[in-house]
């Protein structure tokens, strides 16, 4: 097994050929850029590769590499009577499969995530970002060759849709683990044909519920800044607003012009349009299911704080809420009873990223029970296992 400093050297070595090679980089980005067949405003940004990106993958990969190791932390230890030592440890997961579209960031900082906790990783990125990610994997296989590390620590997989699906139904690769960052299509089917553990990176559909004891204000900021970015899981796309809130449609009248003015279009039902003629009206709650990846946003009102979280619960991805109140108990109330990975007072539901809660580039946010929920940072990309010491020890 791979010790703890042989992984960090190669992390911090690989931050620095990151950013040596922004150059070659970009220009292989600009290639995939090129190819894009759609104007899909939301896969060009989640496309795009720029100095920004680049600094932040190097700066990820200097993080997970100061971060404490994730393998071989004792969880549980016992010693019987007849002196039969027992421990239980965190051990790698093994070989991890993530199939993703779009991010070529993802290539750096979910294998960085992965191998920091002693796991083979391949990586299964999406056709559109074949230069970027080539590119980056070679980057990943300089730095193991420097540090004199088996370069199959990370693999990336050239496969065609049908090629993928036989993998994952024959699991040729002997995966451990999958975990499918992508459409509903593709979660279904990798839950529905894999012989392993899947964990779900679900999607977002994010809600914002502003109680009737509320800064209005704090919740406009809220929630532009929920709108902030159109492409990534964590964006806003829902807003219930209690019907109570005192001022109701001079404070719905100011939400609207100022989303408008940030060029985010207005959907809701007969309650809003009521309200406010500039928000186009669609009463058809399918749309509450809907992750938009679009400038869009959808408002409505609820009859208070228990309504909201039905709400919530009954449409939302899982992923992420919250609540913008000046009442504690209500805050409680919510962040107890929303099902969601993440759940936020009074704070944008942007901050749910690995990054931003300190476990470093994330391999994916979880939106499942099992093996965890939020954010999967190396700490998160272990199981653990038995270890038992004995001298001759059998049992009556």
């Amino acid at each position: 097994m791979i010790d703890s400093k042989q992984k960090n050297n190669v992390l911090l070595r690989l931050s620095e050929i990151v950013l040596q090679n922004k150059t070659q980089i970009i220009e292989a980005n600009t290639m995939d850029k090129n190819a894009l067949i759609n104007d899909d405003t939301s896969m060009e940004d989640r496309l795009k590769v720029d100095d920004a990106k680049i600094e932040g993958m190097s700066r990820s990969l200097k993080e997970v590499a100061q971060m404490d190791e994730p393998v071989g932390k004792l969880l549980y230890e016992f010693t019987r009577e007849d002196g039969l030592h027992i421990e239980n440890r965190t051990v790698p997961f093994g070989t991890i499969l993530i199939i993703y579209e779009s991010r070529p960031d993802v290539t750096i900082e979910a294998a960085a995530t992965a191998f920091k906790a002693g796991n083979r990783i391949l990586l299964k990125g999406g056709k559109e970002a074949f230069h970027t990610n080539s590119l980056l994997t070679q980057l990943w296989k300089k730095a193991f060759s420097e540090n004199n590390v088996d370069e199959g620590y990370v693999e990336y997989l050239h496969l065609t849709h049908n090629e993928t699906q036989k993998l994952i139904v024959e699991n040729s690769n002997k995966v451990d683990l999958i975990i499918p960052r992508g459409g509903e299509n593709l979660i279904k089917f990798v839950v529905d044909n894999a012989t392993v553990p899947v964990i779900i990176s679900g999607r977002g559909n994010n809600f914002l519920y502003v109680d009737q004891d509320s800064d209005f204000q704090m919740a406009v900021r809220i929630i532009l800044n929920g709108k902030s970015r159109i492409s990534v899981c964590n964006a806003l796309d829902k807003v219930l607003i209690d019907g109570n809130l005192p001022n109701l449609k001079e404070k719905v009248d100011l939400l609207v012009k100022k989303l408008k003015t940030n060029n985010i279009e207005v959907l809701g039902d007969n309650k809003t349009t009521c309200l406010n003629a500039d928000i186009v009206e669609i009463d058809d709650d399918k749309i509450l299911f809907e992750e938009f990846l679009a400038p869009k946003i959808y408002l409505t009102t609820v009859q208070g704080l228990n309504d909201a979280i039905n709400i919530i619960n009954k449409y939302c991805g899982k992923h992420s809420s919250t609540i913008v109140t000046n009442n504690k108990d209500h805050a409680d109330t919510f962040m107890e009873q929303i099902d969601c990975a993440a759940v936020y007072h009074n704070a944008s539901t942007r901050f749910t990223d690995g990054g931003q809660f300190g476990v470093g580039g994330e391999i994916a946010i979880s939106t499942q029970k099992l093996h965890f929920m939020g954010p999967l940072g190396a700490q998160q990309l272990v199981t653990n296992k038995w270890f038992i010491y004995g001298k001759g020890h059998t049992r009556d």
